[in-house]
This record gives C-alpha cells, sequence and structure tokens, in this order.
C-alpha cells in the first residue's frame, strides 16, 4: 500500500483502531499535504519529529503551525503526538468537528508548558499525574508574572492553559497512557481562571472598546491620508526612479537627490519622514476599512484586488460591497457592505500593494525554475494578489500578507503618529464597528455620520440585499444595540438622574413607587424596559413613540419638552441651554411679527422648563 492510500484511509480510522494500526502505517499517516500547481505533496507524516500543519488564514505566519516535538520531554513525546493526531482528526467531545490546524499548534504550546511542569515532580506518564499535581499547576500559574510587563497572567491566558489540560485528560483516553482522573472534578478550566461561564468565551470581557475622542482623532488622521494616499504614491515612485538613476552614486547623494525632490514638491519633513509615511498609509488603508466594514483581521487578510463591486437597488440608492473570506464558522467567501469610503482606501491600497506583487510573482517564478515541486510555491500563491502586504525582514524581505503581530506594531506606530495613547489593536476594530452601526441606528451617533449612514436603515433589509452577508456581523451590531438601550435605561432608573420631558416625568413618579419591586433586582430592572420599551435618539431627546413621524423629531424639536413619549436627560442639556441662548437673541429682534414672537415666547418656556428639570439655572448655565 502506497503512503499516499495508508493516508486517505487513516483519515477515516475510527479512533479504536489507530492503537491497533502497524507502527509502519501509523509512522504513515498523512498530517499535512499542499497543492503546488494541480499536484498534491505531503507534508508531514506521523512519523516527522516536526509537524508543518497547513495554516489556513494568511495573516498567520506558517511558523505558528509547526509542532516540534523534541520540545517535548522524552517520556512524553509519543503520547502527544496520538493525543494531537486525534485532535486534528476528531477534535474535542461536542466540538462540531475536527479542530483546526492552527488550534491544534496553539493547544501544543499549553500541552508542553504543562508537560514540562509535572516533568519536574519526576512523573513520566500521564497515568500518575493526580488532581493535586494540576491543582498545584494552577495555583502556580495564578502567580506567574509575564514578560516585561511583570503582571499577573491574565485570566484569558489562564483559561487556554487549563484548557489544554483538560484536552490532555479527555484525548489521552485514546492512547495507551490514559491520564486516569480528571484534573479538577467539580471545577471547569473557565472557573478556575476566573470565569464564571460554562463555555471558554462564556463571560469573557468584551473587547475593550475604542473611546470616541481617540477613535475620532485616528480615524480623520488615516481618512486624512488615504485622501492623499494618490499623491503620496506618486511622489513615492519618482523618488525610486531617481534611486534607479543615481544608482552609480553613494547612498548619501542618492538620500540628497530625493531630499531636493521632495522640498521641490513641498515636502519638507526629509526622507526618511516620508518614507514612515508611505507605511503609515497602508496602516491608513486599513483603519479605514476595518472601521467602516467590521471585518476582522484575517478577512481583511484574503482581500484580493478587484475586491469591491457596486449594486443598485430598485429606489436607485447605490451599495457597495467587498468580497473576502471569512474562517471564523468556515463561511468560505463573503461579503460586506461598505461605503464608499472605504472602497476609497482600497484602490489606494491596490495600487500600494502593486509593486510588492509584482515581487511576490517573481518569487513564485524563480522557485518553479528551481523546483517545481517546492511547496512554498504554494504559500507564495496565497499572497500574490493579496493587498495588505509587508517585507518579512527575519526571511529575507520575502513578501507576505502582515501577521496579526505586525498589524498590532503597525497600529501602535500610528497610534503614536497620531498623538493617541490608546492601544490601538487589530481586533477592536469589530467591535468598535458595531458599537457606531447601532448607534447609527439607535440615531445617537456622534461622528462619522456620512460614513456610517448606510446602516441607519433596517438590518433585516439590508441582509436581504445580498445572502452572502455575512450573517454574524449583524448579530453583533444587534447586541450593541442592546447594549446601548440597556445603557440609556440605566441612566433613566437611577434615582440621582433628573429627567424632563413628558415620558421622563412618568418615569421619575415611576421610580418612587411600589411598582419597581416587582422586578427582582435592578439589573432586572434594566434590562426588562430596554427589551419593551422603543428606544430611539433623535438628538434633542430620547422617543419612545413606535415610529418617528412626530414633527419634534425635527421640524420643531421643543416640542418633546413636555411630549409623554419624550424623555430628556443631562446629555441633552447642552443642546437646550444653545436653544435657550439662541431664543433669547432672537426675542430682541423687532421685524419677526406678533406669531414669531409668540412662537419664540412659548420655546423659551419650554428651554427653561427644561433646563430647570435637570437641575440648571437657564440664565446662569450653574448646575
Amino acid at each position: 500500500m502506497s503512503e499516499h492510500a495508508v493516508g486517505l484511509n487513516a483519515y477515516a480510522e475510527p479512533a479504536r483502531n489507530f492503537l491497533q494500526l502497524h507502527k509502519k502505517d501509523r509512522d504513515n499517516l498523512m498530517i499535512s499535504t499542499i497543492e503546488v500547481d494541480g499536484h498534491w505533496l505531503l507534508v508531514s507524516k506521523y512519523q516527522d519529529q516536526i509537524w508543518k500543519l497547513t495554516v489556513h488564514t494568511t495573516n498567520t505566519r506558517t511558523s505558528r503551525g509547526v509542532i516540534d516535538f523534541s520540545t517535548v520531554p522524552a517520556p512524553f513525546q509519543t503520547t502527544v503526538k496520538a493525543i494531537l493526531y486525534r485532535y486534528l482528526r476528531r477534535g474535542l467531545a461536542g466540538s462540531p468537528g475536527p479542530a483546526k490546524p492552527i488550534t491544534v499548534a496553539r493547544r501544543f504550546g499549553d500541552i508542553r508548558l504543562f508537560l514540562r511542569y509535572v516533568s519536574r515532580w519526576n512523573i513520566e506518564c500521564l497515568a500518575d499525574i493526580s488532581p493535586l499535581i494540576c491543582a498545584n499547576y494552577v495555583l502556580d500559574c495564578k502567580q506567574e508574572k509575564s514578560g516585561k510587563t511583570k503582571k499577573l497572567l491574565a485570566a484569558s491566558s489562564l483559561v487556554q492553559r487549563f484548557l489544554a489540560v483538560e484536552a490532555i485528560y479527555e484525548l489521552s483516553q485514546f492512547t495507551s497512557d490514559p491520564m486516569l482522573t480528571h484534573p479538577w472534578i467539580e471545577s471547569s478550566a473557565t472557573i478556575l481562571a476566573g470565569f464564571s461561564g460554562v463555555g471558554p468565551d462564556k463571560d469573557r470581557p468584551k473587547t475593550a472598546l475604542i473611546g470616541d475622542e481617540d477613535f475620532s482623532t485616528i480615524f480623520q488622521c488615516a481618512w486624512s491620508m488615504v485622501e492623499r494616499g494618490e499623491e503620496i504614491l506618486k511622489l513615492n515612485s519618482q523618488l525610486k526612479s531617481l534611486s534607479k538613476d543615481y544608482a552609480q552614486l553613494v547612498a548619501s547623494s542618492r538620500i540628497r537627490a530625493k531630499q531636493r525632490h521632495l522640498i521641490t514638491d513641498g515636502y519638507v519633513k526629509g526622507v526618511n519622514e516620508f518614507n514612515k509615511e508611505v507605511v503609515h498609509l497602508r496602516t491608513a488603508c486599513y483603519i479605514v476599512v476595518a472601521s467602516l466594514s467590521g471585518c476582522r483581521n484575517h478577512e481583511l487578510a484574503f482581500i484580493q484586488k478587484d475586491a469591491c463591486y457596486s449594486t443598485t437597488a430598485d429606489d436607485g440608492t447605490i451599495y457597495w460591497w467587498m468580497r473576502s473570506q471569512s474562517k471564523k464558522t468556515d463561511a468560505g467567501h463573503t461579503e460586506w457592505m461598505i461605503p464608499e469610503a472605504a472602497v476609497r482606501a482600497l484602490q489606494v491600497m491596490e495600487l500600494w500593494a502593486e509593486p510588492m506583487q509584482l515581487l511576490v510573482g517573481e518569487e513564485i517564478s524563480t522557485r518553479r525554475k528551481a523546483n517545481p515541486e517546492d511547496p512554498e510555491i504554494a504559500e507564495a500563491q496565497r499572497h500574490v494578489n493579496a493587498l495588505f502586504l509587508g517585507a518579512d525582514l527575519q526571511k529575507g524581505n520575502r513578501i507576505r500578507t502582515l501577521s496579526v503581530l505586525g498589524w498590532n506594531r503597525a497600529l501602535k506606530a500610528f497610534s503614536e503618529f497620531c498623538g493617541v495613547k490608546w492601544k490601538l489593536k487589530s481586533h477592536q476594530f469589530r467591535r468598535k464597528f458595531a458599537n457606531y452601526a447601532a448607534r447609527s441606528k439607535f440615531g445617537d451617533l456622534r461622528y462619522l455620520r456620512e460614513h456610517f449612514k448606510h446602516w441607519s436603515f433596517d438590518m433585516s433589509l439590508g441582509y436581504a440585499l445580498n445572502e452572502n452577508q455575512e450573517i454574524l456581523l449583524y448579530m453583533e451590531i444587534e447586541d450593541e444595540l442592546d447594549a446601548v438601550k440597556r445603557k440609556v435605561a440605566d441612566s433613566w432608573l437611577s434615582d440621582k438622574e433628573p429627567l424632563a420631558g413628558g415620558y421622563g416625568k412618568s418615569l421619575i413618579n415611576w421610580r418612587q413607587s411600589d411598582s419597581v419591586n416587582i422586578f427582582k433586582d435592578h439589573k432586572h430592572m434594566v434590562k426588562s424596559i430596554a427589551a419593551s420599551t422603543a428606544i430611539r435618539s433623535n438628538g434633542h431627546a430620547w422617543c419612545t413613540a413606535d415610529d418617528s413621524l412626530c414633527i419634534g423629531n425635527n421640524i420643531e424639536p421643543t416640542r418633546c419638552s413636555d411630549c409623554s413619549n419624550a424623555v430628556i436627560g443631562r446629555t441633552h442639556q447642552p443642546l437646550y441651554q444653545g436653544l435657550y441662548d439662541h431664543l433669547k437673541e432672537v426675542a430682541t429682534r423687532t421685524d419677526i411679527g406678533e406669531s414669531g414672537i409668540a412662537r419664540v415666547t412659548r420655546d423659551l418656556a419650554r428651554c427653561r422648563s427644561v433646563l430647570i428639570s435637570l437641575g440648571y439655572d437657564p440664565e446662569g448655565y450653574i448646575q
């Protein structure tokens, strides 16, 4: 039987028969393969001391998929191989299927960590690992301080370590050296790490939400660079031509020539600063697209040239779409709705990436000539049309899609470039997008209203426009919308919060009544009110009406002052103070007629009533 045939059979081989395989057959089991120009090549076999797993996402370095069994204590190496093979082929109990290679590689690191720990106790087989050893491991991990920060390990790190121990217990049952006792019989990895939920993600803190002021500064800086993107790249191309023209000169002379060219073009910061700006342009494009699409980092990494197209709705509205891939739920090819600003950023990125794409193409040609079966050909082909490319200095400036680690470094540098102290990370944009999209639908969007206006329509209608969209994104927006409503409802139900508006006054009376006792606690009350009340912002009040037909939402904002559907809080105070001050000026006019004077007098009284209800003196702007 050929090695390939053994591998294919083993793919479907029941786990109970794994140990019954002859050693030779087991050693020839396929671990990973790769397709090179239509031909499948075997990359790793079971017998190999190093497994090279196929990494699915282009934002992950291939080195992250390497498993070196020589780094595991010698007594456990055979068993760990069997554990990981089971993990690759079947996954864990309750999982939908085999574990993803990158997940297995990451879990291997934590498995190795635990086995190195138990080796200190002179333990050489899993059967000798007791719950007491596992309990000591938990205590030591919780006391461990990480890296340069010298901070205790985060709960997210702890849970991964403890889940690895649980995985060893479960998967080792299919080996010749099973771990005999569950590591913590009456507990779980999540509880030990500090999470109260059932699953590893149940009660994990949400991704940090970038503050509005910091986000606005970062986005506006990024958008400004995108708008100048073609100009920056044109100038960069001219500098590259100068380098070729003056190739015979020493480096200092070439730099001076470039400096003169930059000054002539009006750029006075110098060559080094300009080169940094070219790199920042890539980050700026990423920030604009990530902010306006809600894509995850690996989904942006999959974007290739010509990724955008538009459709026209029956009412003439133009919608732009972006094609990519999503591996989060194995959705495969997926599309996202994006505004024109994101399209502009992608167009700039296409120009930015073109020279690098050509270099990847040249690499593929060179490798084909040297060895048509070189596995790196297939790897390079995954990146040849990608947009968000970078040079890997550790690999001789080889061009590949920028990794998550690379992006986080670039984003940190961009934040500093913008003068913002927020620790910007690639995964933070998705939640910020969902939050802004929710607030756009809620009507309370303070920044980037133009860019987010396409999210203000009904979301179910939006999904119907394109069935290839990522539905999870809509669900996350709805979650954020619920969170926004609960936050507003919570402010209404606080005894210390003054409220105005007809419904606001009713809420004050209700807070003081016995009706609140029907709820088991404050959290339950907030959740119930938020879920049962139609809440949206019109900018000058929260409206609880079932529709938005009232002219108080736009034409006559002061009508909300005594409307039975309106709630006005302290966040609206500056607006009413501004209206009051402006109306006082208008009241001094002699050319507005009696009806004008009557309306101004009425609106002044409405604004005064609101401000006094909120605890402010309209004349002195004093709380």
